[in-house]
C-alpha cells in the first residue's frame, strides 16, 4: 500500500540517536553510527521522531510501505518492557511541548507561589533546537542572549510568556547560529521574532546571526531587538 511513512537522510545524520529514543515503536535503530528505519511497519507515520532530529535528517515521504502493524509493536513494547533505554544522544536534547498556553494569557499567581515557568517547548538552547517542530508552527519566536534571563527578573512573563524560546551564547557556543536560524526560519511558519540581547559587545553576535537569518529566509516576518543593561534595565 502507498501511505506516509519516515524517511531518513544519512548525509545529514550525525548519529545523535535522539530519533532512535523518540521513536516508541521500535521502527528505527542505530546501524554504524547513523539511524535507519529498520521496520516499515512499525513506523506509524506520525512523526514523533522528526522534532527530535537537531539536523533535519528526517522527513516523510509518500511511498509503497508495508501497513502499520499496531499488534506487531505492541508485542515489541511488551517484550522490551524493564530493558535498559538505548544507549543513545541525551535524553535532555529531545523535543517536546512542555504547556500550550494562550498567547500573553493573563494568569493569577497566587501569593507567595511566586512566578511560574512561561516555558512552553524543549529544548531551548538553539544548538540542540530542531529546525522544524510541530510547535514552530504559527510561532512567535525568542531568540535571546543565555545571560538576559539573569539580568531581568520578570524574563518570563515580559518575553518567554507567549513565543517559542531559543537562547544561546555565541561568544561560549562558536556555532554558525545565522545557518540554523536561517533554516528555522525557512521550514517554519514563523509570525515573528524578537532578539533580546545584553548591551555588552560580544552579544552582538546573537543579533547578528538573526539579522542574517531573517534577511536569507527568504521571508518578511516581522522583527524587533531588545537590549538589556547588566543590571536588566531595557536600554531600547
Amino acid at each position: 500500500m502507498k501511505r506516509r511513512i519516515i524517511r531518513i537522510d544519512e548525509e545529514k545524520c550525525n548519529g545523535c540517536g535522539a530519533c532512535a529514543e523518540a521513536c516508541h515503536e521500535g521502527a528505527i535503530a542505530m546501524v554504524d553510527g547513523k539511524a535507519r528505519l529498520m521496520r516499515d511497519d512499525f513506523c506509524d507515520g506520525l512523526g514523533d521522531c522528526l522534532p527530535a532530529c537537531p539536523t533535519g535528517a528526517i522527513s516523510f515521504e509518500e511511498r509503497e510501505a508495508a501497513p502499520y502493524d499496531a499488534a506487531a509493536v505492541a508485542a515489541r513494547q511488551q517484550e522490551k518492557a524493564g530493558d535498559a533505554p538505548l544507549p543513545c544522544g541525551c535524553p535532555g536534547s529531545q523535543s517536546r511541548v512542555l504547556r500550550q498556553e494562550a498567547p500573553r494569557a493573563a494568569v493569577s499567581v497566587p501569593a507567595g507561589e511566586g512566578c511560574p515557568s512561561r516555558l512552553s517547548q524543549w529544548p531551548v538552547q538553539l544548538q540542540l533546537a530542531p529546525v522544524e517542530a510541530p510547535y514552530f508552527v504559527g510561532a512567535d519566536l525568542l531568540i535571546a542572549a543565555d545571560c538576559a534571563a539573569y539580568a531581568r527578573g520578570n524574563f518570563h512573563e515580559e518575553f518567554i510568556r507567549g513565543r517559542i524560546t531559543l537562547i544561546g551564547c555565541p561568544k561560549l557556543d562558536h556555532a554558525d547560529y545565522a545557518g540554523k536560524l536561517t533554516e528555522i526560519l525557512r521550514r517554519n511558519d514563523i509570525r515573528s521574532v524578537t532578539v533580546v540581547r545584553m548591551e555588552v559587545p560580544c552579544c552582538g553576535g546573537i543579533e547578528a546571526a538573526a539579522r542574517a537569518a531573517l534577511r536569507d529566509c527568504g521571508k518578511r516576518v516581522p522583527w524587533q531587538v531588545v537590549t538589556l543593561s547588566t543590571q536588566g534595565e531595557i536600554l531600547d
